[in-house]
């Protein structure tokens, strides 16, 4: 049986309204450990285009969160960061590549795997908020929740380029 480690239980969300606002909030909170993330990330990468495209995902991100912030606005909702537990999972395996992994191609593409992880999450959850507030009625929250989505694609796809382009292969040639 699966049980609910996420700080609020579903139960007290009767309505679709209330889901809507606590899934934003554990966005807001997503996004806001992705900026902190972002820098020590940046960091540690050992690729030049990984380090380029991570800083660009910082710019990116503090986007994401300025439009969040612009949402609890216009829904009325004071904001309010909720931590979820599974999206802290894939935190904890990108600071075990700091800890586990050599800094390297091997370390760059551990890093772009997590990143990747995340960015699902995230292109996921942006995905179901653009339709929860279209059968909200919330036109304008629609239009930047797709905004927001369509930028977490594109980094995803980003991140494939590099690592198909040269991190994956560079890794794999290690093991020769």
């Amino acid at each position: 049986m699966i049980q609910n480690t996420a700080k609020h239980n579903f139960d007290e969300y009767g309505e679709l309204r209330g889901l809507f606002e606590k899934q934003l909030k554990e966005l807001l909170w997503a996004e806001d450990i992705m900026m902190f993330m972002l820098k020590d990330i940046t960091a540690h990468a050992y690729s030049t285009d990984l380090q380029k495209l991570l800083h660009k995902l910082e710019g990116t991100t503090s986007g994401h969160l300025r439009r969040l912030e612009k949402i609890f606005y216009l829904i009325g909702v004071p904001e309010e960061a909720i931590a979820y537990d599974a999206l802290q999972c894939f935190i904890d395996e990108v600071n075990m590549v700091y800890v586990d992994v050599k800094q390297g191609v091997v370390s760059d593409a551990a890093l772009i795997a997590a990143l990747q992880k995340i960015k699902h999450y995230e292109i996921a959850c942006y995905g179901t908020m653009r339709a929860f507030a279209i059968a909200l009625k919330e036109e304008e929250v629609v239009l930047l929740l797709e905004q927001t989505l369509s930028e977490e694609k594109e980094a995803d796809l980003a991140l494939s380029v590099i690592a198909e382009s040269h991190i994956n292969i560079e890794a794999a040639d290690k093991e020769i």
